[in-house]
């Protein structure tokens, strides 16, 4: 069996068709469906059932397909071994990082780290709170920032930040000259939030439930600076660690404490745990540890 054919199925399975498998990995749809043609004819089984117009794994090839992100990880791990046998300072790290966090603390930690280590790469996968935990469970980055708590039992956690919550809306609504907001006073307004994939969707929901009541809402994004464009258009209200305040300079938008309630937003760094850390992700770790500890 060949790694290449074997990195074409996974390929293909991972971006749910072969038209996307060879935009994105600029291979030809004729390679690609004659490596995994091979690959069925040197294993002796269907790994694709092609009577559906999508791709649809068969009870072999699901086996096959989480075998080969084995597979992946450790011809990845074993690059990474010999660098590191070799004091090599270079190389990449992927990261799962929210929109939102990148945008927030991402740029001043990568500033920092190249400066001490150039020759590393690091690549973002930006990806919700949600689903960045599966991303490092599964191998496809090296770490993450998810929010805590979160499952100790399959990662190793370090302490990120930790924020409170504000309320932003318009300059004009009559609440906007206020210090301080009740989360109860907006009961009756509508709230523009972040999509499912976002753990902040759950927490603006699970927050005013704690309170007695179950937000309207009008608008979900996946874009922080799209949501305070639409409180900004006087379209409803959202909720963002205050953080962000220092990021948005939309004049029509006001920034309000929340008073009596304390739901902080704490974030977290993992990694899974039992997998080999390579020299430059350590170093990243210490980075990120060392400006945790600075800002504290």
């Amino acid at each position: 069996m060949e790694l290449r054919d074997l990195k074409a199925f996974m390929t293909v399975v991972e971006y749910g068709s072969f038209t996307k498998a060879a935009s994105e990995s600029f291979v030809s749809q004729p390679s690609l469906s004659k490596s995994i043609k091979k690959l069925e004819d040197t294993l002796h089984v269907e790994l694709l059932n092609r009577t559906t117009r999508n791709v649809e794994l068969t009870d072999a090839g699901s086996i096959v397909y989480k075998q080969g992100q084995k597979i992946m990880r450790s011809v990845h791990d074993l690059h990474i071994l010999l660098d590191d046998l070799l004091n090599i300072k270079t190389g990449s790290i992927k990261l799962g990082i929210p929109p939102l966090i990148g945008t927030l603390f991402f740029p001043e930690i990568a500033r920092k780290f190249h400066k001490q280590y150039p020759e590393v790469h690091l690549e973002l996968v930006e990806r919700g709170a949600k689903t960045i935990g599966t991303l490092v469970e599964n191998g496809d980055v090296d770490m993450g920032i998810v929010v805590i708590p979160t499952d100790e039992r399959k990662f190793s956690v370090q302490s990120f930040v930790e924020d409170q919550f504000c309320v932003f809306i318009n300059e004009s609504h009559p609440l906007a000259q206020q210090e301080h907001i009740l989360l109860q006073d907006l009961k009756n307004e509508t709230f523009i939030i972040f999509t499912e994939e976002f753990t902040l969707h759950d927490y603006v929901i699970k927050s005013c439930k704690s309170v007695g009541f179950t937000p309207i809402i009008g608008y979900k994004s996946s874009q922080w600076d799209l949501i305070v464009e639409l409180v900004s258009s006087n379209l409803g209200v959202t909720l963002l660690p205050y953080s962000i305040a220092a990021k948005q300079t939309n004049k029509n938008v006001k920034i309000i404490p929340l008073y009596n309630f304390d739901m902080p937003w704490r974030l977290g760094v993992i990694t899974k745990k039992n997998t080999y850390q390579s020299f430059a992700l350590k170093q990243l770790l210490n980075t990120i540890r060392t400006e945790e500890g600075s800002e504290n």
